[in-house]
């Protein structure tokens, strides 16, 4: 059909051309006189080939022509009938130029017309017949092959004729058979009525038998009267079986009301949420961890803990891995264990068992979990701290079975945690601009109060959501109120009551923990965005708090803030399980919202009722109330000032405080005059967050002190510390990081254990200008523990430093110039703990170290000179039980292994960490 077509449309298009050169020759040749011959012979030409084209364009409709035999001779006459044109605008005067090339071209058109007509369709016709020929040829087996079709149809029409006679040949047989049992029928009959006969005397005994059906039905009347008696008696059953299913309906309505709705589905996340696909991504590797059974979600109120487990709940890979056995509870802050697994069993099985204890309620949904046969994922959302104990009851041991827990608290004694941080600033912009409707083209000053609101609330979503939404719509005025009230002191949750009760939740403790709000407020001691030395904040609660006075409890008590994520305790340094407790080089970290959340539950109280009071100066803008005489009744006095203070100090009557806390980022401070009425003062901390060291003076009112047992002094210089301190007979621990100590040791006329006679501990930490050791210092006779680290310009030690006969711990951790230790060091028969990591300069034990037989640790990592072998009393150390060191220092311990039974040889990984660092 569609070369039909084709050729249908090949000969229109020959026959147009043809028409319109034709048409054209004719139009021009009476008029133009130059070409007359020429379009006279061409006229002649087409007048007599136009019958013929006729025919071709009637045939090219009917028969199926190829384009190619006629495209030619059609370009021909369409560039034709544009010569003729042209020929018919040449002006006389360009005659001459133009006659000899246009007579030639009319020329040539006129012989391809003429050769086309003689030749070509001479050839074009013949083929044509052939091709007619052979279409007849095959029309006509058609119509053979047709016939015999027909001939086929007649001879089984016959054969049908020939079976219908046969068939009415069988019906009239059938017709004399129906005759023939019509006979039969009649004899039959005849025979009937012989029966009639029969059946009158058969109905005789039917009456006797009607006689004996009625005293059937006289008993059968007296059995419905028992049958009547008893289906009253089931209606009275059915009657009591429905007051029984209306009051297990009812107790399960109340159960309803008591428990609420029964459904375990994960609830659907919010849309709008920012910053969370990369936590999901890598929650999710955590959880399809094989060796992964319970996996801890943990951060601060308010970072989206259960707003990562609900999208973590609707994700399709793990909707894929669970196949829908996904389930989730909120536990809450009371949970009731027997209400939450008749919760998950109204989900499951659609049941309201009642348990007769939690043992029985567990046991049973163990058994429920187990018929499942599949994956199943259980999601425990907001535990609390208190309700540790509940993971472990649902933690059965089942394939494929996992939970997911989220709580503010990292349960430590589970493997595998999942730390969520706060939003970074990208992230905290988008969800501050969407909590704002804020669109992209905001102006730029409302852009700048936003990036310093984003900042202040630290990327804690809870804080971006309200805060946003509290300025949403609302004039450019507002937003700057507020930025300015900020910066001037004022509390986010002055206006924002939700931040604060959902911050407020993390300090809900147990009686038994109840401590640990008093060492959370404490922390709001200390300046913004500043880490917090560990052992500063363990010197003041040890004393405020601790009635036994051991820092152990200070150091568990601040692992429980790490993991409840009200601080963080950054780990510089852990080579191994210590026997001791050194905190010198760990820090701890605060949000800043909860570190405004400390200030705020501080300041609460009246002034005079406060037990802590910390104070921020601006300059010397001392607040209204330190210029009106009034006693302060605090335990705790911290006092912070900037580099514009000049120590202009008002009196204060604090004599209640135990631990003053200054911090200041002065070259020069001086200490204010009413430290020296503080009688039950226990704990000072002297800090500068100032680029250089700060020169302290006034130091001498401290020895008006008579309770004062801890000094920590950080980035200051003092001068000769043992002449001032006469009176400090409690002074129990001594601290310097990044001092300028100077002669703080020497040069004194006192008698040091005159000034000191209880001094237990000394701290010398990150001090350049200690060179070498003073002797004065090995007359602390009671001195239990010595660290001396990061002195890089310490050479040596003093012989007397065998007079610490009282030594428990000695560090001298990267003093990088200590070539040598002294062979007195064998007097410190106490002496457990013996670490000399990164003195890069030692190159020999002394040769009587085997005579420290208490030493059970010794730290000799990166000690890069120390190749010799060990002298041969290293195998008098019975007590020794960890040796910390590196590859090449592990082999030296090679040859005494089989003097060692309980020695284990730890290879520490290279530790590079600059967490000392103070934040700018």
């Amino acid at each position: 059909m569609a070369d039909l077509v084709a050729g249908g449309v090949v000969g229109a298009a020959f026959g147009e051309g043809f028409t319109n050169l034709h048409g054209t020759v004719k139009h021009v040749v009476g008029q133009i006189i130059m070409f007359k011959s020429e379009l006279k012979r061409l006229e002649s030409t087409l007048d007599g080939v136009a019958a013929t084209v006729r025919e071709i364009k009637e045939l090219s409709q009917a028969l199926n022509l190829p384009e190619e035999e006629t495209k030619s001779l059609i370009k021909q006459m369409e560039k034709g009938k544009e010569l003729v044109d042209k020929c018919s605008k040449i002006k006389r005067w360009n005659y001459c130029f133009k006659a000899y090339s246009y007579s030639s071209k009319l020329s040539k058109l006129n012989e391809a017309i003429e050769k086309f007509c003689q030749v070509n369709l001479i050839v074009q016709n013949t083929r044509n017949g052939l091709e007619t020929l052979s279409l007849v040829s095959q029309n006509t087996r058609v119509g053979l092959e047709t016939l015999t079709g027909v001939n086929q149809n007649t001879r089984v029409g016959l054969e049908t004729l020939a079976e219908v006679n046969h068939n009415t040949t069988i019906g009239l047989e059938t017709l004399a058979q129906v005759n023939h049992n019509t006979r039969i029928g009649l004899e039959a009959l005849a025979e009937l009525n012989q029966n009639t006969t029969i059946g009158l005397e058969t109905l005789a005994d039917v009456n006797n038998n009607t006689r004996i059906g009625l005293e059937t039905l006289a008993e059968v009347n007296h059995n419905k009267r028992i049958g009547w008696k008893t289906l009253t008696e089931v209606n009275e059953s059915k009657r009591t079986l429905d007051l029984v299913l209306k009051h297990v309906e009812s107790q399960n309505s109340d159960m309803k009301k008591k428990y609420g709705k029964f459904s375990c589905a994960v609830p659907e996340p919010k849309d709008h949420i920012v910053g969370f696909n990369l936590h999901l991504e890598e929650l999710k590797r955590e959880l399809l961890k094989e060796e992964v059974s319970v996996l801890i979600v943990t951060a601060l109120g308010g970072c989206g803990k259960t707003t990562l487990v609900k999208m973590l709940g609707w994700d399709e890979e793990i909707i894929g891995k669970y196949m829908g056995n996904i389930f989730f509870v909120n536990v809450s802050k009371t949970p009731n264990l027997k209400v939450i697994v008749q919760n998950l069993f109204s989900y499951i099985a659609d049941k309201y068992p009642e348990f007769q204890s939690d043992e029985d309620a567990i046991n049973q949904l163990e058994q429920l979990l187990k018929q499942i046969g599949q994956p199943v994922l259980l999601i425990l959302d907001d535990v609390w701290p208190e309700s540790e104990s509940l993971i472990d009851k649902f933690n059965f041991h089942i394939p494929n079975y996992k939970i997911v827990v989220t709580s503010r608290k990292a349960f430590s004694r589970f493997k595998f945690t999942f730390k969520l941080n706060p939003l970074d600033h990208e992230d905290a912009m988008k969800l501050f601009c969407h909590s704002a409707s804020m669109q992209d083209g905001s102006s730029y000053t409302l852009e700048e109060d936003m990036k310093k609101m984003v900042r202040y609330c630290g990327g804690l979503p809870v804080a971006l959501e309200v805060v946003g939404g509290s300025l949403c719509g609302q004039p450019v005025e507002v937003w700057q109120s507020k930025v300015t009230g900020w910066s001037e002191g004022h509390s986010i949750f002055d206006s924002d009551n939700e931040v604060l009760a959902c911050l407020q939740k993390c300090l809900d403790f147990s009686a038994d923990k109840i401590i640990l709000k008093e060492y959370f407020m404490d922390l709001g001691s200390f300046p913004e965005d500043q880490r917090i030395p560990a052992t500063a904040l363990i010197d003041i609660w040890t004393e405020l708090h601790e009635s036994s006075k051991n820092d152990v409890h200070a150091i568990a008590n601040l692992h429980e803030l790490n993991n409840r994520n009200l601080a963080s305790l950054v780990m510089k340094r852990k080579d191994a399980e210590e026997v001791s407790y050194y905190y010198n080089e760990e820090l701890v970290t605060q949000h800043d919202l909860l570190r405004e959340l400390a200030i705020q539950l501080s300041s609460q109280k009246p002034l005079i009722e406060r037990t802590r009071l910390i104070v921020d100066i601006k300059e010397n803008n001392l607040p209204d109330w330190w210029m009106k005489p009034q006693l302060i009744n605090a335990r705790l006095l911290s006092i912070s000032t900037d580099e514009l203070f000049s120590s202009s100090w008002c009196n204060i009557q604090a004599p209640e405080i135990e631990a003053l806390i200054l911090n200041l980022r002065t070259r020069k401070y001086t200490l204010p005059e009413f430290v020296k009425i503080m009688v039950k003062l226990k704990v000072i901390i002297v800090t500068n967050y100032g680029f250089l060291p700060a020169e302290l003076s006034n130091f001498q009112l401290l020895s008006s002190l008579p309770n004062l047992k801890r000094i920590r002094l950080e980035k200051v210089s003092i001068s000769s510390l043992c002449n001032t301190l006469v009176q400090l007979r409690s002074l129990k621990k001594i601290s310097l990081f990044m001092c300028n100590i100077g002669q703080t040791f020497g040069n004194s006329t006192i008698q040091v254990s005159d000034s000191f006679p209880n001094l237990m501990e000394i701290n010398i930490d990150y001090c350049n200008d200690l060179v070498e050791l003073p002797t004065r210092l090995c007359e602390f006779l009671h001195l239990k523990k010595l660290n001396i680290t990061n002195c890089h310009k310490l050479s040596e030690l003093p012989e007397e430093i065998g007079k610490l006969v009282n030594l428990e711990e000695l560090r001298l951790r990267s003093c990088t110039k200590l070539s040598e230790l002294p062979e007195s060091i064998r007097s410190l028969h106490k002496l457990r703990i013996l670490d000399i990591s990164n003195c890069i300069s030692i190159i020999k034990f002394p040769k009587h170290i085997g005579e420290l037989h208490k030493l059970k640790e010794l730290h000799m990592k990166d000690c890069l000179r120390l190749r010799k072998q060990l002298p041969s009393s290293i195998t008098e150390l019975k007590e020794l039980r960890l040796v910390v060191c590196d590859e090449e220092r592990a082999t030296l311990w090679e040859p005494f292994e089989e003097f060692f039974s309980n020695l284990k040889v730890m290879v520490a990984k290279k530790d590079v960490n600059l967490n000392w660092l103070t934040k700018s």
